[in-house]
């Protein structure tokens, strides 16, 4: 194997994480209007399906979704965080929330903004999930 520069960068890819986690943040959160109970119902419904790969529990019930707002013309938005800051999924699964809630008919726009503040710790997440972890008895 050659040791010539090919001007390919083995890290690229977290260039480009770090790209999309950064484009996250200035995220415009839209005014929350009455809303669509059977839309959210759905929204939430797609949230469960994501899943952090390190803890087999989905966001929702992990406490990582801050807020989520559903307004009545199809506009979602999702405040969401995740367990650490180093979290070797955090150019990732933003991407899967984002892409979860697109496939809810009636969604016309989604937005997805990553905070840190407040951080995330277990009391965030639900007795279920907690059961399922093996953190209750």
């Amino acid at each position: 194997m050659s040791s010539e520069n090919t001007g390919h960068d083995p890290f690229e890819f977290l260039q480009d994480d770090a790209e999309d986690v950064a484009d996250m943040e200035d995220v415009e959160r839209p005014t929350p209007d009455e809303g669509d109970p059977a839309l959210r119902e759905q929204v939430l419904e797609a949230l469960k399906t994501v899943r952090d790969p390190e803890i087999p529990v989905n966001l929702v019930d992990l406490g990582l979704i801050y807020e989520l707002i559903v307004n009545k013309d199809g506009v979602v938005y999702v405040e969401m965080t995740l367990t650490t800051p180093a979290c070797p999924v955090a150019g990732a699964l933003p991407g899967q929330v984002r892409d979860a809630i697109s496939a809810v008919p009636g969604v016309q726009d989604v937005r997805v903004k990553l905070v840190w503040t407040p951080p995330w710790d277990k009391n965030r997440m639900s007795e279920e999930a907690k059961l399922e972890l093996g953190l209750i008895d």
